[in-house]
């Protein structure tokens, strides 16, 4: 192999079988291959002293199983965004697109747009546009003295008016004069307030117009920006393994009608997959693993491998591995399941949902959801609705309403917390404590949902009492009872360093890949909305039971 970006496997592999299809990098377990690569590659990058502190921060990498056109086999090896502030290194395939080229067009953008907030911050901390501030809260403290002085000066008047009136025998010309006083004193007031509203409103325009001028040039800032990106992701052009190409700013536009996120392009599947088009390499499987610390909020394991992002990867993988024989998506293969009825009456059904399906119909309309299959099993003129929703990884209980009067009184138990649920869960891992109580907010990554972080400061309230059941070898067997119900509360609170830092077993987005997620929704109790009776459910499925 000529080519210095395929690297030799460092042992034998020979007698290692090759995968019949090409991984699905959205949900996937890694092939023994991608394995052994991975830890050629962390090897070799850990100890490039250089790079060792910067990798330990945390960085996401990346390798690509390929066959050369002799057939013989290698790897491609790949890190998310950049590494020492570039993204050229002989041993990792290159960008896509090169955004550091200093005479490159994000290089010369980036300068634009750096000059207009040189000039946003300069309006803004100017010494005339702070004297003027000054001015105008100093101006204000004083017409709120002289107001306060006029109103307690009326009050008085008020009150001397009112104590002659009260001692009564006072003349037609008194009365009128107490009542001219009252009348010249509140138009005293109404002449002192146009004054200062006067005033202010001369020093007010001139705070005005700093800020026309600084909202003018952030509108420029957003015009160029939104600009620059158009032209770069223009720039970002990929292939898919039937020759075809396409810039990615056409691919977003397509599925999504907007721009890609920043970032788009520089993640590692993309750039290993292109490099292998573009040098006539055959894919036979790839994987991606975090090296170093979590990011701040987020759970990613050191060594753990985890699937490419669906915010800027997937619409890119959806055209990249056109043209390749790629492994079924695991989660739209599961609606020819048989559901559990674990309870059934005129109102509600009770559904033991299998791990793998959806509960509710999802955006790609792949594969038929729990409410779908049961709206199928019910007779004519019944529903099926939604009261509440299990990931789609995770199996157990689901409420479902037949009608909107039982949906919404369901729903309102669970938003008043009136439900009690427990769920099972294996844990890669064994807890510091038996019992205890996790309190860690969450709120959605929105650069890569589904997935959840930890954020003190804008996150919502998120609690889980735990327990532990058994250990069974390095693995833990606990009972989960969640206090609130946020998305993927249970697997964060489980993988997080401040929660168990005891990632759930199959948990692909907050631990590490495996037959299946072993998370359970066990039992179920709620005041049923009609009868009034207690209804208290428990699951006959176990952990292993898909």
């Amino acid at each position: 192999m000529s080519d210095s970006k395929i690297h030799r496997f460092h042992c034998d592999v020979c007698s290692i079988e090759l995968p019949t299809r090409f991984t699905y990098p959205m949900h996937y377990i890694p092939h023994k291959l991608s394995k052994i690569a991975a830890a050629e590659v962390m090897d070799y990058a850990l100890n490039q002293k250089q790079w060792r502190d910067e990798l330990m921060a945390g960085k996401m990498l990346g390798v690509l199983v390929v066959k050369d056109n002799n057939g013989m086999l290698g790897y491609l090896a790949a890190y998310s965004g950049n590494l020492a502030h570039t993204g050229e290194h002989p041993y990792f395939v290159p960008h896509i697109y090169n955004l550091l080229e200093p005479q490159g067009l994000f290089r010369t953008g980036e300068a634009e747009i750096t000059e207009i907030n040189h000039s946003i911050e300069a309006l803004e901390n100017s010494p005339e546009r702070k004297e003027t501030e000054e001015l105008l809260s100093t101006i204000l403290a004083k017409h709120e003295d002289e107001e306060i002085k006029m109103r307690q000066a009326m009050e008085s008047a008020k009150a001397k008016r009112d104590k002659l009136r009260s001692e009564g025998n006072i003349s037609a010309e008194q009365e009128a004069a107490l009542i001219k006083e009252s009348q010249f004193m509140k138009a005293e007031m109404r002449r002192l307030k146009k004054r200062h509203n006067a005033e202010i409103e001369i020093i007010t325009q001139k705070l005005n117009d700093f800020q026309t001028i600084i909202n003018d040039l952030k509108a420029k800032r957003r015009i160029k920006s939104e600009q620059l990106q158009n032209v770069l992701f223009k720039n970002y052009v990929v292939n898919n393994a039937r020759g075809e190409s396409k810039d990615i700013a056409t691919i977003f536009h397509q599925r999504f009608n907007r721009l890609p996120p920043g970032g788009t392009g520089d993640c590692c599947a993309p750039k290993l997959l292109q490099y292998a088009f573009l040098n006539g390499l055959k894919p036979v499987c790839m994987a991606e693993f975090w090296v170093g610390q979590s990011p701040q909020g987020e759970v990613r394991h050191h060594g753990h491998f985890y699937p490419a992002c669906r915010s800027k990867c997937l619409p890119l993988m959806e055209f990249m591995l056109q043209g390749l024989n790629v492994e079924d998506n695991p989660l739209v293969t599961t609606s020819n399941k048989e559901l559990i009825v674990v309870y059934e009456d005129q109102w509600l059904i009770v559904i033991d949902k299998p791990a793998g399906m959806l509960t509710v119909p999802g955006k790609d309309k792949e594969a038929e959801s729990l409410l779908e299959i049961v709206h199928k099993m019910l007779p004519e003129g019944e529903n099926a609705l939604e009261v509440h929703r299990l990931d789609q990884a995770t199996s157990g209980l689901v409420v479902i309403a037949k009608t909107k009067d039982i949906q919404s009184a369901l729903r309102q138990q669970f938003e008043q917390r009136k439900v009690h649920k427990t769920y099972l869960a294996l844990l890669d891992g064994c807890p510091a404590e038996q019992e205890g109580i996790i309190d860690l907010p969450l709120r959605p990554n929105t650069d890569d949902r589904p997935r959840q972080v930890v954020d003190f400061k804008n996150g919502k309230q998120a609690i889980t009492h735990y327990r532990v059941l058994e250990h069974r070898g390095n693995r833990t067997l606990v009972e989960f009872t969640p206090l609130t119900g946020r998305t993927h509360q249970l697997r964060v609170h489980a993988s997080h360093p401040q929660g168990l830092n005891c990632p759930i077993v199959g948990d692909m987005l907050y631990g590490t890949a495996s037959d299946r997620l072993h998370l359970h929704a066990q039992t179920i109790s709620f005041t049923h909305p009609v009868t009034g009776d207690k209804v208290s459910l428990v699951s006959h499925k176990h952990l292993n039971s898909k």
